[in-house]
Parts: structure tokens; sequence; C-alpha cells
């Protein structure tokens, strides 16, 4: 297994890919060099599409060259046991539709997947010992939380031939499906024949599993959501990478930080309920409430308003114009932009999504305010930040030559302004990346 050569061919850069190399020689050490399984699972940049898949709108996305390096084994009962290498910490579930599953913690998650496929797959019952090692930063706005999660369950699904069962192979057959299925063990929905169950305790979509599993790279994509179809993919120039800034502030899945996402999934649940109550009709998402007639988003807009009192700047107004603005101009727009290479107008598209993010979505911090900010003065193309929000990244897009002098200055620029979170912040570069990667296959996940 040569791990660096394969992400390599699966276009990772030689440094990441390098970089990869030295986690996976880490498993290695720790007692799983005759691991039969073994994965790259990478974090996500959410290019455009704040708080737009779980409703049904549109996300311009791609892969990070940073992620979750697995290697795992089979086992021989059903106990699945995840040692977090890095941390040097471990955990045992069993593969038990009726698992007692945390709360919170890095053990919600992984009991989330095992419980999930023991219900959805009676003869899955094979568990695996699995060995991991991220340079994704946790609780980043990165899918963190969702890479773990998908990456347990391509496990799961390696160690129980899930892949080639009849009643099973079709969630395999397309990468969107996979990432479906995927987000659906995260917010607890059904997946087609496959019943729903409690998940980790978030209402989202599927825009994170989808960015993990079916980007390219090189490439930004496009999709809309519920379903997630791609509509296109963006070349990102040869000459253009992205500079992470990591706040500092947590953006976790669990604990207050989920209180706050849940109410951004919820206004636009509010919306959908007033719509299905006023038309008669039964529009899954709100995507398809607006798509349905001609004057729809004038006959909801009007609704919206009356749910707010009558007044022009309410919040549930303002979430209203944020998703229509976010999902049906400023993502398409952007993804036309970059293509045409006029990145005066691509900075204004993401100027004005970082914008709406701040005064109507309402899930900025002054952290994430101040890096956006802060990236534009200093000569980014663009820069915004992205993922659930209340904390998080922030992602700057410059001149791959000026990348490190960039992150220089705006790293120290923003650990003087906030020297607490200053101290946690971490600052990175990457370019779009390849989607979870099999490492002892030299084949795609996707």
């Amino acid at each position: 297994m040569n791990p660096q050569a394969v992400l390599e061919d699966a276009g990772m850069t030689s440094a990441a890919a390098r970089a990869k190399r030295e986690l996976f020689d880490e498993l290695h050490q720790s007692g799983q060099g005759a691991a039969l399984h073994a994965w790259f699972v990478p974090g996500r940049i959410e290019v455009l599409g704040k708080h737009t898949d779980y409703a049904g709108g549109r996300s311009l996305l791609c892969a990070v060259e940073r992620g979750i390096c697995l290697t795992a084994s089979a086992r021989d009962d059903d106990q699945v046991v995840v040692r977090d290498v890095g941390r040097d910490v471990s955990l045992a579930v069993a593969l038990d539709p009726e698992l007692a599953v945390p709360a919170t913690g890095w053990a919600n998650y992984v009991a989330t997947v095992a419980r999930r496929v023991a219900r959805n797959f009676p003869r899955a019952r094979r568990g695996a010992d699995i060995f991991f090692a991220s340079d994704l930063p946790s609780s980043s706005g990165m899918s963190s939380s969702s890479a773990l999660i998908t990456s347990v369950f391509l496990v799961l699904a390696d160690v129980n031939a899930l892949r080639y069962a009849p009643d099973t192979e079709a969630i395999f057959q397309r990468c969107e499906d996979l990432a479906t299925y995927a987000s659906t063990v995260e917010n607890g929905r059904g997946f087609g024949v496959f019943a729903g169950d409690r998940g980790v305790g978030t209402a989202g979509g599927s825009e994170d599993h989808t960015a993990i599993l079916c980007s390219r790279a090189g490439l930004l994509s496009q999709f809309s959501f519920c379903p997630a179809r791609l509509e296109r993919r963006v070349a990102l120039d040869a000459a253009l990478a992205f500079v992470v800034g990591v706040s500092g502030i947590s953006a976790s899945k669990t604990g207050a930080a989920r209180e706050r996402y849940n109410a951004a999934a919820a206004a636009t649940t509010r919306m959908l309920d007033l719509w299905r109550e006023n038309t008669g009709r039964d529009d899954r998402v709100l995507a398809d409430a607006l798509a349905s007639a001609p004057d729809a988003v004038d006959r909801l807009r009007d609704l919206v308003i009356r749910a707010d009192g009558g007044v022009s700047d309410g919040a549930l107004l303002g979430r209203f114009e944020q998703f229509l603005e976010e999902s049906q101009s400023l993502v398409p727009s952007a993804a036309e932009r970059l293509a045409e290479r006029n990145y005066t107008a691509f900075g204004e598209i993401v100027a004005r999504s970082q914008s709406f993010a701040e005064r109507q979505l309402g899930n900025q911090v002054p952290e994430t305010r101040a890096l956006a900010a802060s990236a534009r003065d200093l000569g980014a193309v663009a820069a915004s930040a992205f993922g659930a929000g209340f904390g998080g990244s922030v992602w700057a897009l410059v001149p791959a030559d000026e990348a490190a002098a960039f992150t220089a200055r705006w790293s120290e620029h923003y650990r003087h302004t906030f020297p607490e979170a200053g101290g946690r912040a971490q600052f990175f570069v990457t370019r779009p990346g390849p989607p979870a990667t099999r490492i002892d296959s030299n084949a795609t996940g996707s």
C-alpha cells in the first residue's frame, strides 16, 4: 500500500499526499500494519450555500486536502472498536439495534452509526477494529464529525460486504445516494426502504456528506439537494489556492451550538408549514415550494411577512431572503463567474453572501466576521465564513504563489485582534482535494 501514490493519482497535491502518508505510517506503527481496509476521508469547504441544503437549495463545494486516515480489520464478533491514535483514546460499541447512544462527544457519532447499521442491515453483525489519525481540525466547520460518521460507515460496509448484497447495493451505485444515506444516519431521517432512527441531534442535510464522497480534485462542484443532484463542476484556476483560517471558536454539532444550528433549520420548516397550510400543497422542502408556481416566491414572502407581524424586517423574513438569494442567485452566479475567471465579480458575490450571513442568517460571531473582513483587506480575491456557523472557519481565495505570505499576515492580524481565540486558531493552505478514497485498492469511494 502506497497512500501517497494513491492520493496523488486521485489529484491531491504532493505535499498534502506526503502528509497523509505520514499519518498512515503512524497508524501502522500503532498495530494496524496488517489491516485489510484503508481509507482517506476528507473534510470540506462550503464555498457558498450557507444553510441551504436541508431546504432543498444549492451549494458550491469542494473537499479539502485534510481529513481522516484510517485502517481497519474485520472482527469475528459484533464489536466496533475505534481508536483515535492522535489523542490515544479508544471506545467500543456493539452492532446492536437497541444500542444506547451517548448524547455528546465523539462516542455519539460512532455509536449512532453502529446502531443505524444494525437496524437497517440485520445481517451486518461483523464488527471491526478501526484505527484513525486526522489532520482535520475538529469542531472547525469543515465537517470533521460527518467525516467520522462516513468513515465508520464505509468500514462497516466493507467488512459486511454491503456494497455487493442485492438488497443493499443500490445505495452504493451513485455517490449522491451514498452521501444522502450517510446524511440520514447523522440526521435520523429515513432513506428509501431504510427506516430512520435517532441521529446525532442536528437537523442537517446532505451537503457535508456529498462534498466528502462526490467532490473532485481541482474542481468546485455545484449541487442542489433533496435529492442531491450534481449541477455543474468548475475548475479552480491552478494559480489560486484556498487559505483556511480556523477561528478557534468551536462549531460543534453537540451541546448549545446544536440548538442554534437547529434554529436556522426550524425557520425553513416554519416557512414550509405556512405554505402548506395556506395553499393545500404538500411540497417536501422549501425549494420545491418556491419553484411550484411563477408567483410562489411573492406568495410565500407575503405569508412570511404576516407571520412576522406585518413588519418588513422580521427575523423569519430575513431567513427567507437569505435562503432565496443564496440558493437561487449567489451560488449559480459565483460558479459562472469562476468559470469565466471574473474574480472581481466573484469576490463581490461572496461578500454579499457573507453580509447575508451576518445580517439575516445571524450565524456569525465577531471572530468569523473579522477573519472574513481582514482577509479581503489583506488582498484575498474573496473570503467567507462557512459551515454551520456560530464559530468555525473562514476561507480566503488567494494567488497560490502568495499563499504562504498571506497566511502569515492573516494569522498575525487575527491573533493580535483576538488573542484568546487566536491562541487556538489554525491556518493552512489547500487546493480542492479528492473525495473519500480507498487506499488499499487504489480506487475512490465514489
